[in-house]
């Protein structure tokens, strides 16, 4: 009992040691948290590269970082770049557009012939002391091409009218009236007819997808049949000209405007020269029609 209590007080003083000896070092942890935590790399830093000379990498070199957003970017073109870029794309636009146009052109007057046929009108003068008539008929012609825009065109024509003759011979008496088959009548305003057969050259001056125009020089004959009534009396008899064979020369300006390819609607100006009766004759007038095209070149 007495040893016990004995050893009892001699244990006292060392656990009081033993606190003592802990408190400085608890103390110490307590103050600097970071040491006594585990060694840890801080999220804001990047982990340092596998390649770098610390860890003991290749020489590589770390990636560079990513450029800012308001940096201008080095592929943007300039201004006067746009400006080339705009009329190159203006440039091939036009050039398709002409390349279209070339082919519809070609499409259209690259064909071996060409056939016209139509009404005609002129204003001619039947006689050499008579006034000018107004003639109605037909038209009708064909043009080979040896070359895309020259060819060889060969004209007929026919016109129809009733004469003027206005002198004393055909005037009817009083009260005899308009009766066309009664041969004062006839005399009066005979019918008369002339038909022409030309041959010449065709150029064309102008060519578009849409529309053409050409000139036509022809030369050749007209026949004409002036008699002074049915009964085929001469036509001299009321001052027309007698029935010949004379020399004539037309200048012709066709329009076209295409249809399609292949067909056109034609109206050509027509000055048209005759000699009847060993005059010269200045005459007027136009062909309204049709133009058909077809074979190839």
């Amino acid at each position: 009992m007495h040893c016990s209590k004995s050893l009892g007080y001699l244990a006292y003083p060392l656990v009081i040691f033993c606190l003592l000896a802990a408190s400085p070092s608890q103390a110490q942890t307590a103050s600097d948290p970071a040491q006594a935590a585990a060694p840890a790399q801080s999220p804001t830093q990047p982990p340092p590269a596998p390649d770098s000379p610390a860890t003991g990498g290749t020489d590589t070199p770390p990636p560079q970082p990513a450029a800012s957003a308001s940096a201008p970017q080095e592929n943007r073109p300039s201004p006067q770049d746009r400006v080339r870029l705009a009329r190159e794309a203006q440039e091939r636009v036009r050039a398709r557009r002409e390349k279209r146009l070339q082919a519809a052109i070609q499409d259209t007057y690259g064909h071996k012939y060409e056939v016209y046929f139509g009404y005609a009108y002129l204003r001619a003068r039947p006689g050499h002391n008579l006034q000018h008539t107004t003639e109605y008929g037909w038209n009708a012609g064909i043009t080979e091409f040896f070359r895309p825009k020259l060819g060889v065109s060969a004209d007929f024509r026919g016109y129809y009218s009733n004469a003027f003759t206005g002198n004393g011979l055909g005037r009817p008496p009083a009260g005899a009236g308009p009766d066309p088959s009664s041969p004062v009548q006839g005399l009066f305003r005979p019918f008369i007819s002339n038909y022409a057969v030309q041959v010449g050259p065709q150029y064309y001056f102008r060519r578009h997808k849409d529309y053409a125009i050409s000139g036509q020089v022809l030369a050749g004959v007209t026949r004409t049949l002036f008699f002074a009534n049915s009964s085929n009396l001469p036509g001299r008899l009321v001052g027309l000209y007698p029935n010949q064979t004379r020399f004539t020369i037309s200048g012709i300006v066709p329009f076209d405007y295409n249809l399609g390819p292949g067909l056109a609607v034609r109206v050509a100006p027509t000055y048209n020269l005759t000699t009847w009766g060993g005059d010269i004759q200045h005459n007027f007038g136009f062909t309204l029609g049709v133009n058909y095209r077809f074979g190839r070149q």
